[in-house]
């Protein structure tokens, strides 16, 4: 996997980066920090991919075990250190989980399955957050 960030200009603190896949994320900072608030904040992008990682995983095992899932959102809320490096320190994940007669029994082993063993992002985070989880089905 590579990815190159390149700054955009002097004039302000946004960055794009080409991924190895050759997409392109753009980023920026905050006016307090020299940025021009264009685009979002890494840290930002960071929580994102861990939330779109763990969405993902969720929706290939619920569709790997024959659950008819129709929607998969995950709203993340999460806390940082006051002190530098402002790592990730709490992370809670909330999925809504929508289908036809989804068993909540799948639901759950879903996303421990994703939380335990499969999300990278999020297993990654976890070495500095307490990471929890919980979830809702919404019948479809």
């Amino acid at each position: 996997m590579e990815c190159t960030v390149r700054w955009m200009g002097v004039d302000g603190m946004a960055f794009a980066a080409r991924t190895g896949s050759g997409h392109i994320a753009v980023m920026d900072g905050a006016p307090e920090g020299g940025g021009n608030n264009l685009a979002p904040r890494p840290m930002e992008l960071l929580l994102a991919g861990a939330g779109g990682c763990a969405a993902y995983d969720v929706v290939l095992i619920l569709k790997k075990s024959r659950q008819e899932i129709s929607g998969c959102e995950v709203g993340i809320q999460a806390e940082r250190a006051e002190t530098d490096p402002k790592v990730f320190t709490r992370i809670h994940f909330h999925f809504t989980v929508r289908g036809k007669g989804l068993k909540a029994d799948a639901v759950e082993r879903a996303i421990h399955l994703s939380a335990e063993k499969y999300c990278s992002a999020s297993i990654m985070l976890g070495k500095t957050a307490d990471i929890t989880h919980d979830w809702e089905i919404v019948e479809a």
